[in-house]
């Protein structure tokens, strides 16, 4: 079973959708706290925090529940003609992005950590990676920008909007992995967990 070092509902809808037995345990690292000026590698440092310390609550609690084989931890950030964007603090916020946004190319990168949990496979090793997805974003008008963020949907997520949701209609195109944008690169963690028996159903 995977362990996800994640709060993130769309994260926990991912693994859902492709049928990977999974827990969610919160990390609770203070992402304020790390800083890295290449967003690449930022995400990556957050992922990693945020793997280690649920791997160390993990280790902590002697846990006896389901067998863990893996610790996946994973963060998003979008960058923009060279700026950061991680969530909206509010809709003020959230507008002003937007403004700068629409009608530019962006890149959401997802930082991807995976621990070998205490069921690992012998051999097993930790894995850490960035993937990164360009978004072209639709040239929006100030009514819709603000009739978006009136949703609410752009206060929940790194970038300010949500490509599973009212944000994939201001979106034009992509290039890169969809479930990347979303929160998580599918085929990357396919290929990272092909030699686990949980992946694809097989028992």
């Amino acid at each position: 079973m995977l362990l996800l070092a994640s709060a993130s509902p769309a994260r926990r809808r991912l693994l859902e959708q492709a049928a990977i037995p999974h827990r969610v345990q919160v990390s609770g690292v203070d992402e304020d706290a790390i800083h890295h000026a290449d967003p690449a590698q930022l995400v990556q440092l957050l992922a990693k925090a945020k793997a280690e310390a649920v791997h160390s609550q993990l280790e902590a609690s002697g846990d006896a529940g389901d067998p863990i084989s893996a610790v996946l931890g994973c963060d998003s950030v979008l960058s923009v003609d060279g700026e950061v964007f991680g969530k909206p603090a509010d809709a003020d916020e959230a507008m002003a992005r937007w403004q700068r946004m629409r009608g530019h190319w962006g890149e959401l990168h997802t930082g991807h950590c995976l621990l070998p949990g205490p069921a690992a496979a012998a051999g097993s090793q930790q894995r850490c990676v960035c993937v990164t997805t360009r978004v072209l974003f639709s040239p929006l008008t100030d009514a819709e920008i603000a009739a978006y963020v009136d949703t609410g949907e752009p206060l929940q997520c790194a970038g300010g909007f949500a490509l599973e949701g009212r944000g994939g209609s201001c979106v034009e195109r992509l290039d890169g992995c969809y479930s990347n944008v979303i929160g998580l690169s599918l085929p990357l963690l396919r290929r990272w967990l092909a030699p686990l028996p949980f992946f694809f159903g097989r028992s």
